[in-house]
């Protein structure tokens, strides 16, 4: 099933964001096209993928995560603010964010590290041990 579209106030949020940092409705390039993918007919009938240019930063969003054109728009202007708080701010794109949070999973733990950890393991079973009943070996 495929989302509702974006509430008002979604709407007014994304407005203000779009205007802080200067990006301007008329400024906005919109155009609407067929998308690409699975699909079958329907997708090959309705242009719902949702093409969006911003000329002053020749910037191009390009949104077909949803069969909505309502919530592809919304999608392409969220998108777009991303970009564009990427280059005018320093920003990290949310694409960024994940990818260095993958790349910090995915490191080698440093020597120090790794002792540490098996020291606070091995610290950890032994109290554990403690905890045991005693055996009838004795």
């Amino acid at each position: 099933m495929d989302a509702p579209p974006p509430s008002g106030e979604k709407m007014e949020r994304l407005a203000a964001r779009m205007l802080s940092l200067g990006i301007r409705e008329e400024d906005l390039v919109e155009t609407f096209v067929r998308g690409a993918g699975p699909g079958g007919q329907k997708i090959n009938k309705t242009s719902s993928c949702v093409s969006l240019a911003y000329p002053p930063l020749d910037l191009r969003v390009k949104c077909q995560a949803s069969r909505s054109l309502t919530l592809n728009r919304y999608r392409a202007r969220e998108e777009l603010c991303e970009r564009v708080a990427a280059i005018l701010l320093g920003e990290k794109t949310k694409a960024q964010q994940e990818a260095e949070r993958i790349r910090r999973q995915k490191r080698r733990r440093s020597r120090r590290a790794k002792a540490r950890m098996l020291a606070d393991k091995h610290a950890q079973s032994e109290k554990k041990a403690l905890r045991r009943p005693p055996s009838g070996d004795d």
